[in-house]
């Protein structure tokens, strides 16, 4: 929003340096993204009145006038814009003269002419955002006159202001003047037009009628006989075009001159084309179509597009937004109608975004008007206006309108959310040059009553931001908040980052694959029991069924580097997996079905090396990385692992995972070859389970003693528990632990299999004897015949 600071001085007495007004401007939270200085630069700039226009052989978009420049020698310039005629009043810059904008005039050849000079759009002379075509002057400017003296340009500062959606009260000159000097602590004064009103009153020229009171609370009509239709004053065309509007007529121009100065858009019409002499509001019917004032049709009546109509019904307006063609001020008009209305903020945000139409009024109307400011804004268009005679009484009807509701502000909050500490007296002394009433209750305590133009104001925060912007974001310190919670890692967190760097010790890879799978996904991985859950929506079908597990992902993954030539991989993968909810969990309503969602890792070992023992090997080192106690592997058939070559992972007697291999059938499916370790392993319950007690354990520096077992054990003897008849009979001696083959075929009885230990024994004091080891031997063969059954292999 431009706003020029010859404009604020109409309502306070600012006599700072520009600059410094911009720096409390933008403390305030209007932004000042740019200062512009206007009105100098224009020595050697007159008036001229065009005499002649004719075409440049040679050239298709330019023309050649003649102008007159006021000394009675018609002078010829060559021109690009094609929105003059013959008589226009134009700005002409002479030969010499150097524009605001620091182009310099010459004389310059086009073809077979000479342009002496250059006639001026309104961006050429700084006083404009149109640079559409000339600068139109009044049409009784004497030809010759300096261009400032002819529009009584005085050196003027304009600030380009960036206002957030949060601050209707500044979308006008007068709530920017406002809120600058209750900052500055100087007098504020609105402008108080005295209009007279004669003849016979309004409602003997026109009717209203307010069918949609919800859409419009409020709304008023003003007539206006004897308008005759001219150009505005030179301080009204001025101002609007420092402003960036293109001054139109003095009807049309006082309308756009109210709206910038106090923030309320109106409408004139032409009364004697409105049919039935009355206008009348109500919802746009389905279908109902209206050509506004740019010459579109638009089609209306979707959701809440509220309408201006006639007295017979007719459309001639799209509320709060834009007018239509049809009862536009025109050169004839001589009675007005003069609407001014409050309209339902969100109504006009629905329809100018439907339409895509935003104008300086919906701008406005969205973000919320003043309803008790539609008189002075109707005093003020009068007065401006300055011609006709005013028709005694407003035609005024409004519904539903209740005051604005007083608001608790506690001294105390305001001062813990801002940390300052202000008292009572200062905390109102912001308020009220706002336009708040503020009274005190008790200590601490003020009922304050926000102004009809604040509507933005309607909780206790609301007002703490409102002292915030006047006590002065940059007085109040800097304070670090001190919180007995310092932000760190939870304990799950800690451990899945430990368990995380133990993977990546060991070699294996971190793969990240789709939550989302194929619909033959999980069959194909072995999971038929799997009821996975179908998305509604999927952006593709090979990814449209919430995973069960983790391992049709990261079968892919594995196959997909197979097919590569890289069949010696390992990967694993933490990530969430679906599942229905249980029966008991299940709810009505919008939350029905809502899934479970468990956090799982599993681990993928292909190629060379790639088979249950080295899962098992990997799951060793988690055990020993996270302290679990008391971890075993009990038998178990889980859907996708070998029925054989896989386990249950215990930890403390809970469930916690699978251990072993991917079944041979799911692997050949998926173009795997060979064997495939597999670890699959709940994160909740392993990072919950029981610890170990965090132990610092000497060190031998003695020499170790390592030897070979093999025992021929029965298929239903799970190989954890020979382990730990191991290590039972190996006592503290004992301290390392490797199975490292399976062996099953003829060379041990049916329904055995072998299972070979390689022991490591070392003691902390001294270097183990023969004898001593072949001790520990023994115990340990004892230990594992006594508990298992099993026997010495020969």
């Amino acid at each position: 929003m431009r706003v020029p600071l010859s404009w604020l001085c109409d309502f306070a007495p600012f006599d700072l340096d520009p600059r410094e007004l911009g720096l409390v401007l933008d403390d305030l939270g209007m932004v000042v993204e740019g200062i512009e200085h206007v009105g100098a630069g224009l020595d050697g700039v007159v008036v001229a009145r065009i005499l002649d226009i004719e075409s440049i052989p040679g050239l298709d978009r330019v023309r050649l006038t003649r102008v007159d420049p006021g000394d009675g020698a018609a002078l010829e310039v060559a021109c690009g814009a094609w929105n003059i005629e013959v008589g226009d009043v134009v700005p002409l810059a002479t030969v010499g003269t150097t524009l605001p904008n620091g182009m310099t005039i010459g004389r310059r050849k086009l073809k077979s002419v000479v342009s002496n000079g250059m006639l001026c759009s309104s961006v050429e002379l700084g006083l404009g955002d149109d640079s559409a075509g000339i600068l139109q002057l009044p049409a009784d400017s004497t030809p010759g006159t300096p261009l400032a003296e002819a529009l009584g340009i005085r050196s003027d500062v304009v600030y380009d202001l960036a206002i957030e959606g949060n601050r209707p009260d500044a979308n006008s000159v007068a709530g920017v003047a406002r809120d600058a000097a209750a900052r500055l602590g100087l007098p504020f004064a609105l402008p108080e037009p005295v209009v007279a009103r004669k003849g016979e009153p309004a409602g003997a020229w026109a009717s209203i009628e307010v069918d949609s009171p919800d859409l419009c609370p409020r709304f008023t009509a003003t007539v206006i006989t004897g308008v005759e239709i001219g150009d505005s004053p030179p301080w009204v065309q001025r101002r609007l075009v420092l402003a960036g509007m293109r001054p139109i007529n003095n009807v049309v121009d006082a309308s756009n001159y109210v709206m910038l100065e106090l923030g309320q858009p109106t409408h004139p019409y032409d009364l004697t084309l409105l049919e039935g002499a009355g206008l009348r509001v109500r919802r746009a019917r389905p279908g109902e179509r209206l050509t506004t004032l740019d010459g579109v049709e638009r089609r209306l009546g979707e959701g809440d597009d509220c309408l201006i109509c006639d007295a017979t019904d007719r459309p001639v307006g799209i509320a709060g937004i834009m007018g239509g063609a049809s009862s536009e001020i025109g050169p004839e008009t001589s009675t007005v109608l003069l609407e001014a209305a409050y309209f339902s903020p969100m109504a006009i945000a629905r329809t100018s975004k439907r339409l895509n139409l935003r104008t300086e009024a919906s701008a406005r109307f969205e973000r919320g008007c003043d309803p008790e400011g539609i008189d002075l804004a109707v005093e003020r268009f009068c007065e401006v206006v300055g011609t006709g005679q005013v028709a005694p009484g407003t035609l005024d009807e409004r519904r539903g309108l209740a005051p604005p509701e007083p608001i608790s502000l506690r001294t105390a909050r305001l001062n813990a959310l801002l940390g300052t500490d202000l008292t009572d007296e200062a905390v109102r002394g912001y308020l009220v040059p706002l336009g708040f009433e503020a009274a005190p209750v008790e200590p601490g305590l003020h009922r304050v009553r926000p102004p009809t133009f604040r509507p933005d104001a309607t909780v206790e925060v609301d007002l703490v931001e409102e002292v915030a912007r006047h006590h002065g974001y940059s007085k109040i310190p800097r304070t670090v908040p001190h919180s007995p919670y310092v932000g760190r890692l939870t304990p799950y967190q800690r451990d899945r980052r430990l368990l995380r760097s133990i993977l990546v010790g060991a070699g294996v890879n971190e793969a990240q694959t789709p939550s989302l799978v194929g619909p033959g996904d999980h069959e194909r991985a072995g999971l038929r029991g799997a009821r996975p859950i179908v998305a509604a929506n999927p952006m593709i079908q090979e990814e449209s069924v919430l995973r069960t597990s983790l391992l049709p992902g990261l079968l892919r993954s594995v196959s997909f580097n197979v097919a590569r030539r890289s069949p010696d991989v390992a990967f694993f993968e933490i990530g969430s997996v679906f599942s229905r909810p249980a029966p008991d969990r299940e709810v009505k309503g919008r939350d029905a079905l809502l899934p479970d969602e468990r956090e799982r890792v599993a681990v993928a070992l292909a190629g060379e090396g790639g088979d249950a023992v080295a899962a098992k090997h990997l799951l060793d080192s988690l055990v020993e990385g996270l302290r679990l106690a008391d971890v075993a592997l009990e038998e178990g058939v889980s859907e996708g692992l070998h029925p054989r070559r896989a386990a249950r992972v215990t930890a403390s007697g809970a469930e916690v995972g699978l251990v072993g291999e991917v079944d041979p059938g799911v692997t050949a499916a998926w173009g795997i070859q060979g064997r495939l370790g597999w670890l699959d392993l709940d994160m909740s319950a392993l990072l919950s389970a029981p610890r170990r007690p965090l132990e610092q354990r000497p060190i031998s520096r003695f020499p170790s003693s390592d030897i070979d077992l093999a025992f021929v054990v029965p298929e239903d003897v799970a190989a954890a528990t020979v382990q730990r008849a191991l290590q039972d009979g190996g006592g503290d001696l004992l301290v390392g632990l490797d199975l490292f083959d399976v062996y099953r075929g003829d060379r041990v009885p049916q329904g055995t299999r072998s299972l070979a230990y390689r022991l490591r024994f070392c003691a902390l004091d001294h270097t183990l004897t023969d004898a001593e080891v072949a001790e520990a031997r023994a115990r340990c063969i004892d230990a594992v015949a006594t508990i298992t059954g099993a026997r010495l292999r020969g």
